[in-house]
């Protein structure tokens, strides 16, 4: 049924197909024949009516349902006549006249994996990367467990860095009176010109603190200004921190200071290894890449760009509906600048899809448990609202099935990787 194959590029062929009359009439033949033995046609009983009343009655519905079932069925087999492993659907560039008797022609384009001759992946040299765990590191854990056990408790003091201000105020030119407002000396949500207004101050006292809000200020209405504030200080609260000991640990569920140590010291270490084991996944990747050249198909690039594209505009805000010029050229350059990491994600799954297959790795039912459940620990959700998840906006669990796909090959590379320790 082949007649011929061009070679469009090294991942594009053209397909030239022949459906013989043989096989369509004989399909047409077998249509008509069932139809028949569920059709009545007045003056017969069911199954007798002869078939060129039937054929007549419905033979050119009978040919559309005939072509629609073999189009697919002959592609498939052609495919596999031809040794071709498609990456996307066919793109039906010709389809002829369909005439009784004679055979169907048709022109398909399909793009293909990319031929790799030798799949080299055994022995890939990766960074041995340190995982210990030292003491400044648990330290750097404490610090922050006390800063999140840190109560408030009322002070006399001067403000300082950290202390809680509660405060009224105006702003200049404005009616409106903010009433107990909470700020976190040098905290964030405001410039620094307001922390240093505040440092110093006493509970009771009243002032005026000019700020100027940069440009880039998240607060449209405000950015760019100089603003001045009247305030009166209401009240002020300074940090304590809890002490690190016995009853810290009890806290937060440990029976004392050293098992938590313990226990933060491990969960450092199993941090670092997560951190180690992706840094060198990455690093195996990126060194197939450079080592496997090969064309990416257009298809697949355009695809993982068209969804890289549209990520990083929902986050700009640009290329919705109501998108102009502006945001056009926005998304112009967008796809300009990820274009070369779009390619890179087509070639990394187009290897580890092939290096996969060769090995036989495969996602068991369990594989997809353990996975849909780690999720749901990680966002605190039930496991079903995951299933949902990804049935909801993808359809069904392939994305997520083809992710674990991805991840457990990426597992046996760094199986057979070959570590180096770095040089100091």
């Amino acid at each position: 049924m082949l007649k011929t194959i061009e070679e469009v590029s090294s991942t594009k062929k053209r397909l030239k197909i022949e459906i013989p009359s043989q096989t369509i009439e004989k399909e047409i033949s077998l249509s008509l024949e069932k139809l028949r033995q569920r059709t009545r046609i007045a003056g017969f009983r069911v199954g007798k009516a002869p078939l060129n009343l039937i054929e007549k009655k419905y033979g050119k519905e009978v040919e559309g349902e005939v072509l629609q079932k073999l189009i697919p069925k002959v592609y498939s087999e052609t495919i596999r006549e031809a040794h071709l492993k498609p990456v996307d659907n066919p793109v039906f560039e010709e389809m002829g006249d369909f005439k009784r008797q004679e055979p169907f022609n048709m022109t398909l384009l399909v793009e293909v994996m990319p031929g790799i001759e030798e799949l080299n992946y055994t022995g890939v040299k990766v960074n041995d990367v340190e995982t210990e765990v030292s003491e400044p590191d648990v330290e750097d854990v404490l610090g922050r467990v006390r800063e999140e056990k840190a109560v408030f408790e009322p002070s006399e003091e001067p403000l300082a860095e950290g202390d809680i201000a509660i405060l009224d105020y105006t702003v200049e030119g404005e009616e409106k009176k903010f009433e107990a407002h909470v700020f976190k000396v040098g905290g964030p949500t405001m410039p620094a010109d307001f922390s240093r207004g505040l440092t110093g101050r006493k509970k009771g006292e009243t002032f005026d603190i000019t700020v100027n809000f940069p440009e880039d200020y998240p607060v449209k209405e405000t950015a760019g200004r100089e603003v001045l504030f009247h305030i009166t200080l209401k009240d002020t609260k300074k940090v304590k921190l809890p002490e690190l000991d016995d009853e810290l640990a009890k806290d937060l569920g440990h029976t004392n200071f050293e098992e938590l140590k313990t226990h933060i010291k491990a969960e450092v270490q199993k941090s670092k290894k997560l951190a180690a084991r992706k840094m060198q996944k990455a690093e195996i990747m990126k060194k197939l890449i450079e080592s496997h050249p090969f064309d990416a198909p257009e298809g697949l690039v355009e695809k993982e760009l068209t969804g890289m594209v549209e990520e990083a505009a929902a986050q700009k805000g640009a290329g919705t509906a109501e998108a102009g010029a502006s945001d056009e050229a926005v998304l112009q350059a967008l796809r300009s600048s990820l274009r070369e990491n779009a390619v890179r994600n087509v070639k990394a799954s187009l290897l580890l899809e092939m290096i996969g297959e060769r090995e036989k790795v495969e996602v068991s039912e369990d594989d997809m448990k353990q996975r849909i459940t780690q999720i749901a620990q990680r966002l605190s959700i039930a496991p079903e609202n995951v299933i949902k998840y990804y049935v909801s906006r993808h359809g069904s669990l392939d994305s997520l099935r083809h992710a674990v796909f991805e991840e457990k090959v990426l597992d046996l590379l760094l199986e057979k990787a070959k570590f180096e320790k770095l040089e100091k």
